[in-house]
């Protein structure tokens, strides 16, 4: 457990400037883990006050030292994988084996970022008039980044990665229902970077909502859900100021009648993400399968998801599907189960709490496939954030591509098919920012990750994350007479 439970900013650690705390549970037991303190607005304006004043030394570091400093954070996060992933897996929910992973992507991202910090250059512009122009790329100033309890150390640790590298200071607010990872992050990088480059609030909505909306934010970045998402928009517009949102998705999973039925079968598996109990914003939670394959993929798929996912405690490293993070996200869960068998779909398999009297106590929901939906149902056209995946039937391409894209979101698609054209075509007509082709889920550094339409505004893991955390100044010198 982290050996402090305030705020960090400015180097040390802050008791809460109102004297409030608030317990931290374990999703799986409802065990007490801790108490955090919650932030006020005093909290957030003393860590961007820290942040800004330790802005201009880092700014001017010079690059190769950044760098080294961001490797020596990913070292540090390597050394401690085993702590920090069971933290988020008491804390989350999710399985401790898959939060290793995300301690290693988190590591990795932060090299990624490093490596392209010498890319941060302008170009030069010619001029007819003997001048002679060039741009130069710096820093915005102070980042905000809040994120959710899905996966809170990949976020913490990767999210930061880009903005630092870019030379600015960040100060993150990590999710009420699991800081923990967060906070023992702080302490094993707080004297990694210089005082004030790095700087975290714990607390609410209202802490959320006191940092963005500070006068020296200089650019504020969230990973969360869309009504998040437009609270920040508004924030930001308020002070004209750029966002970078990764939001919600409803992503589809294409099944052609050509398509390998076992492949496509394991990629729709793994595509809806139960390992976190579909708590993802990419998961591929609506399937489109052609009537030819329809019946024997259904049948494949509760299949397939029983042979490799049975809910179980997230700490035991056997377990392969962990529990939603709290009690709302269990409610909204079952409202939608609910509301799926009142529109009429087919209940294939899970639907309810696990029979396992060890996980009584805990958020967990089987994993839950419906068969026969129409696309006008709501659990076809509303994120659930929850392990549960609908089955609709298609026999007009044009038809099912209509549906696909009538929804406000766009994040991911997943297309199969044995077939190269028919794929490309899908992939071009498709309304979404991450489309894989026979195959689901993962993620490429480097590859730019964003959605189209309500999923979000931005790319991220990629070089245009790194820019955006910059803006373009033009310096035009006169010829010298």
């Amino acid at each position: 457990m982290p050996a402090h439970d305030g705020h960090f900013y400015g180097g040390q650690w802050r008791a809460p400037l109102a004297g409030r705390y608030f317990d931290v549970v374990n999703p799986a037991t409802q065990a007490v883990l801790g108490r955090v303190a919650d932030g006020c607005a005093q909290d957030a304006d003393a860590a961007m006050r820290a942040a800004r004043a330790a802005f201009p030394a880092w700014r001017a570091l010079p690059i190769f030292r950044r760098a080294a400093i961001l490797r020596q954070a990913a070292e540090v996060l390597r050394a401690h994988d085993k702590e920090l992933a069971l933290l988020d897996a008491l804390n989350c929910g999710n399985p401790v084996s898959e939060m290793v992973h995300d301690v290693h992507a988190s590591a990795a991202m932060l090299e990624y970022f490093a490596g392209l910090i010498p890319e941060l250059k302008g170009d030069t512009i010619p001029m007819n008039n003997g001048s002679f122009d060039f741009t130069l790329r710096e820093p915005l100033g102070v980042v905000v980044r809040i994120y959710p309890s899905n996966h809170p150390l990949l976020f913490a640790a990767s999210r930061i990665a880009a903005a630092l590298a870019a030379g600015n200071t960040v100060v993150i607010k990590p999710p009420e229902q699991a800081p923990l990872s967060s906070i023992r992050m702080m302490e094993l990088l707080g004297e990694v970077f210089p005082a004030g480059v790095l700087n975290c609030v714990n607390g609410g909505r209202d802490t959320g909502a006191a940092l963005v909306s500070h006068p020296l934010v200089a650019k504020i970045a969230l990973t969360g859900g869309e009504n998040a998402g437009k609270a920040v928009l508004r924030a930001a517009a308020e002070q004209i100021k750029p966002a970078l949102l990764e939001l919600g998705g409803k992503n589809a999973l294409l099944v052609y009648p050509d398509a390998d039925l076992e492949a496509a079968v394991g990629g729709a598996v793994r595509g809806m993400n139960f390992l976190w109990a579909g708590q993802s914003c990419g998961s591929t939670s609506r399937i489109y399968v052609h009537e030819d394959l329809y019946d024997a993929f259904v049948d494949k798929l509760a299949q397939g998801i029983a042979a490799a996912h049975k809910p179980g405690l997230p700490e035991d490293p056997e377990t392969t599907m962990g529990c939603l993070g709290s009690k709302a996200a269990f409610d909204k869960t079952m409202h939608y189960i609910d509301a799926a068998l009142q529109e009429g779909a087919r209940l294939v398999t899970g639907g309810k709490r696990p029979d396992d009297p060890a996980l009584a106590k805990g958020w967990f929901v089987e994993p839950t496939v419906f068969a026969d939906v129409r696309s006008d149902m709501r659990v076809a056209r509303e994120e659930i954030f929850g392990p549960v995946v609908v089955v609709i039937r298609w026999r007009d391409e044009g038809a099912m591509m209509e549906e696909v894209n009538a929804l406000d979101y766009g994040l991911t698609c997943s297309i199969w098919t044995r077939d190269l054209d028919t794929a490309l075509n899908a992939a071009h007509r498709v309304e979404a920012g991450y489309v894989w082709i026979n195959g689901s889920s993962s993620h490429a550094i480097g590859a730019p990750f964003g959605g189209y339409k309500r999923s979000g505004l931005g790319r991220e893991e990629c070089l245009e994350e790194l820019l955006a955390f910059t803006q373009v100044k033009n310096v035009n010198v006169a010829r010298m007479t």
